[in-house]
């Protein structure tokens, strides 16, 4: 079976049925622009949205965890409830599948063990963010992730929480979805499944590959 295949099986009805992933309903993604973003925000700040643009509004976001580990093998955004004809690996500008050879993937490298889905609008606004807080306090200024994100994952008792919504701007309606990224630093691919329309039904990054039945 080949890697779409899998993807497929899995992700092509409206639930996953797996006994190895335990899914969760997480919450809300709000897309201003539909130009989505998928990167570790620690380590790459000017990520390219994706080529396909998506739907505008507000979409529900599912973690599915392999039941084992319990660490996160894939999340997914849901733009509609309609029947998924085909999968195709997402791509940024200048990507083109068919430069691909063997089991090679386009995606994004994961340092920090952090992941997320964003706009590009959103994007911009945690980059005025992590600017803001470096100029007001200089070389007290610990780092976006200490500043920003740290408590939405951490408090003093310890892990609170493997992934979270987020917003740098609290004058705009865009957040970010941060995750843990599967057993932690990797390079990891999106997949775009399409209705028949050739519109884009959902969106699934993949940490962990987990084998259809």
């Amino acid at each position: 079976m080949s890697h779409l295949e899998n993807i497929s099986k899995l992700f092509s009805k409206n639930f996953v049925e797996n006994p190895m992933l335990e899914t969760f309903e997480a919450g809300k993604i709000h897309l201003p622009s539909g130009k989505l973003v998928a990167c570790d925000p620690l380590i790459t700040h000017d990520m390219k949205e994706f080529v396909i643009h998506f739907p505008v509004g507000d979409f529900p976001v599912f973690v599915h965890k392999e039941r084992d580990s319990n660490c996160i093998a894939y999340v997914e955004i849901v733009f509609s409830n309609e029947h998924v004809d085909s999968f195709k690996m997402a791509t940024t500008e200048g990507q083109h599948i068919e430069d691909l050879q063997g089991e090679e993937i386009f995606g994004y490298p994961v340092e920090s063990g952090m992941g997320c889905f964003m706009d590009a609008e959103t994007q911009d606004s945690l980059n005025h963010l992590e600017n803001r807080l470096f100029h007001r306090k200089g070389a007290d200024f610990m780092g976006i992730y200490e500043e920003f994100f740290h408590g939405h994952f951490f408090d003093e008792n310890g892990a609170i929480d493997q992934f979270a919504f987020l917003k740098p701007d609290e004058g705009k309606p865009g957040n970010i979805f941060a995750f843990e990224t599967g057993y932690g630093e990797g390079f990891y691919a999106s997949y775009i499944g399409f209705g028949a329309e050739n519109q884009p039904v959902k969106i699934i990054t993949e940490f962990i590959e987990i084998k259809s039945e």
